[in-house]
C-alpha cells in the first residue's frame, strides 16, 4: 500500500496496538506525510514522544482529545485520509461496574468517529474489535458489538463518498496492557499465580499479527467486512506452567463478565462468513458491491452452514514450549523460567 502524501490518524494511539502500528508504519512507509496520535492521556503521549522523537520521525504528530468529543474529532480529522479507531475502555470487570462510562466511550465514541469521518474527507476507516463482541455476555462485549454494527452500517449512509468502513476482530493480544501474560510475569515474583478457572481458554495473537490484520483491512476492504484471524488458542493452565511452573496456582473464580471460552464466529454468523485463506470475513447483510465480484476478487470460499469458531474447540493450540518461545519473542526478551 502506497502512503505517499497520505495522513493517518490512530485514536487511542498510545495503547499497545497503537504504538505497534505507529512503529510499523513509520518503519515500512517512510513516504507517509503524517501519522497522528489521538488520545486523551497526556502522560502517555509524552512518553510515546520520547520513543518517537520528531528529529527521527518528522511525520509524527500528537493530538490531545477524547472520542467522546465530536467537535474535537472533526478538527483532528481535517486533512486525514485514513483513520484507525483503537480507542476504547477494554477491561471487562471495570466496565461491569462503570457501565455508563464504557457506553460513552465505546458506543458514543464510535458514533462520533463515524460522524467525524463522514463530515471530513477521510477515505478509509478500520475499527478495532474483540472476540468479546461475539455473542457477548458482558457490557464491554456488548458495547464493542454495538460499535462494530455502527461502523459496518456507516457504509450505508455515506452517500457518494468513496469512504470505506471495516472492522477487525481478534483475541487476546500477547503482551498488551492488562493482558494475562504480563500479569502472570509480575505475579511470579510473589510466588503465586491466581487462576480464574482451570478450564479457561483464549485466542492468542501477537501485536504484529494485530498490526498485519489492520493493514490488510486498510488496503483490501471494500466496505462493511468484519475480519477474523485464523489464530491458535491457549489454555490458561499452560500459560501459568510456561511462565512459573514452580508457583502456587490457587483457583480464585471467574471475574464478572468473563467466559470460559471466547468466540469469534457463531453458527448464526456462518451464513455470511467467507474463508479468505489467512482470515475469515463476516460480510454485511447489505452492501453496495456485488457479492460475486467480491468472491472472485478474493477467492472467497463460503464456510459450512452452522460453522463456528471458538477458543475451546480450535484446531490449533499453543503448547507450554511454544508459549515460552512467543513470550521471549513478543513480550520480554529477557524472559527465563
Amino acid at each position: 500500500m502506497d502512503f505517499t502524501g497520505k495522513s493517518l490518524l490512530i485514536t487511542g494511539g498510545t495503547g499497545s496496538l497503537g504504538k505497534a502500528l505507529t512503529s510499523h508504519i513509520l518503519s515500512n512507509h517512510s513516504e507517509i506525510r503524517r501519522v497522528i496520535i489521538f488520545s486523551r492521556d497526556e502522560q502517555k503521549q509524552f512518553q510515546m514522544a520520547q520513543a518517537f522523537p520528531t528529529s527521527q520521525f518528522p511525520q509524527i504528530r500528537f493530538f490531545i482529545g477524547d472520542v467522546r468529543d465530536k467537535d474535537r474529532l472533526i478538527r483532528a480529522f481535517k486533512g486525514v485520509d485514513y483513520v484507525i479507531h483503537a480507542a476504547a475502555m477494554k477491561h471487562v470487570h471495570l466496565a461491569e461496574y462503570n457501565p455508563e462510562e464504557c457506553i460513552k466511550t465505546n458506543i458514543g465514541g464510535a458514533q462520533n468517529v463515524v460522524d467525524a469521518c463522514l463530515a471530513t474527507n477521510v477515505e478509509r476507516v478500520v475499527a478495532l474489535s474483540t472476540d468479546k463482541a461475539c455473542a457477548p455476555i458482558n457490557l464491554y462485549g456488548a458495547t464493542k458489538l454495538t460499535s462494530d454494527k455502527l461502523f459496518i452500517a456507516a457504509n450505508n449512509i455515506k452517500g457518494d463518498s468513496p469512504i470505506r468502513f471495516s472492522v477487525v476482530r481478534y483475541g487476546n493480544v500477547m503482551g498488551s496492557n492488562g493482558s494475562v501474560i504480563p500479569f502472570f510475569i509480575n505475579k511470579k515474583k510473589e510466588g503465586s499465580l491466581p487462576i480464574t478457572d482451570p478450564n479457561m481458554t483464549r485466542f492468542n495473537i501477537s501485536l504484529q499479527g494485530g498490526v498485519d490484520m489492520v493493514m490488510h483491512a486498510l488496503k483490501y476492504a471494500w466496505g462493511g467486512e468484519l475480519y477474523v484471524p485464523k489464530i491458535p488458542s491457549y489454555r490458561i493452565m499452560d500459560v501459568a506452567e510456561a511462565i512459573a511452573p514452580e508457583c502456587d496456582k490457587p483457583i480464585v473464580g471467574i471475574r464478572p463478565g468473563e467466559k470460559i471460552h471466547e468466540e469469534m464466529i457463531t453458527p448464526s454468523d456462518s451464513f455470511y462468513t467467507y474463508d479468505l485463506g489467512k482470515y475469515y470475513t463476516i460480510l454485511p447483510s447489505t452492501h453496495k458491491w456485488k457479492l460475486e465480484d467480491f468472491i472472485k476478487e478474493f477467492n472467497a470460499q463460503p464456510v459450512p452452514s452452522n460453522f463456528s469458531y471458538n477458543s475451546g474447540e480450535n484446531e490449533e493450540w499453543e503448547t507450554v514450549e511454544t508459549l515460552r518461545s512467543l513470550i521471549k519473542e513478543h513480550v520480554d526478551t529477557n524472559f527465563v523460567i
